[in-house]
């Protein structure tokens, strides 16, 4: 059995229950809805900035205390550096607010600067930082105290692609070296990339939660979205994939194509005819079409074709998401 570092059981209003989340130790676990679904408001729930109505939050199974948040690192969605304070003064005074002297917090601050090549920026104020830089600084002084349990909302926000990259890799880092994890975020290449777990929000109430491959089969499916532009009008495989619809909007078709299922359990398309539908768009269709992109919801069953895509086609995106994502070349 996982030990779980947090388990919530809560009312936030009179008409809405928050609803019973697991926390599984070591493990990201995502908060993921549409805005004002409740994700900040649970948060604030964790980190006793807000009462629920009735409930518990527990924290390593019993209540969770002031001392415990201290055990905390929370990086809000709307961030909150000092502009007119340097960075390096301000970095400190975070990290000795989470309780660690002087010399433990420049030691552990000097590592962070040097790992993300920002030395430079100590003397620096943060008005004189861009937004994303900010965002840098404003991460490591999340983390600096090596919290067990990291809450991060929205934490790519205001980052480019590659900075991003930067941070996923750093909180996988962190997973790994034994932090607990909840992210919150509208960002599904993320969900799908990081998380282990999720819980759906909506309206206060928790409508799904679970491990993600466990949420992806089953209410994944076998239907591919087929996006493209060309005279040629793509046509059902017997045995392999079946085209459901095909509007053309002036030349721009967007076809739903379903996969034939497979012989195993939850009617999954099997691998030879995941391969079956990979060789049919590559060799008799792709070629042809001036632009192409594809979406699907089950990625694990389709990662096959997506090699024998990409090896012929090129395809930049490799993200086929828990919810639907694109994929294409053009």
């Amino acid at each position: 059995v996982v030990p779980q570092v947090l388990q919530i059981s809560c009312d936030q209003h009179l008409a809405h229950r928050v609803g019973d989340l697991s926390v599984p130790e070591g493990s990201i676990f995502g908060f993921i809805g549409k805005n004002g679904a409740g994700k900040t408001t649970l948060i604030r729930i964790i980190n006793r900035i807000t009462i629920p109505n009735s409930g518990t939050v527990l924290f390593d199974g019993r209540p969770i205390t002031q001392d415990d948040v201290e055990k905390i690192g929370y990086l809000p969605e709307e961030r909150g550096l000092y502009r007119k304070m340097k960075v390096g003064e301000q970095a400190m005074y975070f990290a000795q607010l989470k309780g660690m002297s002087s010399r433990e917090a420049a030691a552990e601050l000097k590592k962070w600067f040097v790992r993300f090549g920002i030395e430079s920026w100590w003397n620096k104020k943060v008005e004189e930082l861009s937004k994303g830089m900010a965002q840098k600084v404003q991460f490591i002084t999340t983390v600096v105290h090596k919290p067990s349990l990291l809450i991060l909302d929205e934490p790519f926000s205001g980052f480019d692609p590659v900075n991003a990259q930067i941070i996923r890799e750093e909180i996988l880092r962190l997973r790994d070296e034994g932090a607990t994890i909840i992210l919150s975020t509208h960002n599904m290449e993320s969900v799908e990339e990081l998380c282990d777990n999720i819980a759906l929000i909506n309206k206060s109430k928790v409508v799904i939660t679970g491990g993600v491959d466990e949420i992806r089969r089953q209410y994944g499916n076998n239907n591919v979205e087929l996006i493209y532009t060309d005279r040629l009008t793509v046509l059902s495989e017997p045995g392999i994939f079946k085209v459901l619809s095909d509007r053309d909007d002036a030349g721009r078709h967007t076809a739903v194509l379903a996969l034939e299922a497979g012989t195993g359990s939850n009617d999954n398309c099997n691998i030879h005819n995941i391969f079956s539908f990979a060789e049919v768009l590559c060799l008799k269709y792709i070629p042809y079409f001036s632009f192409f992109q594809y979406k699907n919801s089950r990625r694990e069953s389709f990662s096959p074709a997506l090699c024998l895509l990409k090896k012929f086609c090129n395809i930049k995106n490799e993200f086929f998401g828990l919810f639907p994502a694109e994929a294409g070349v053009g």
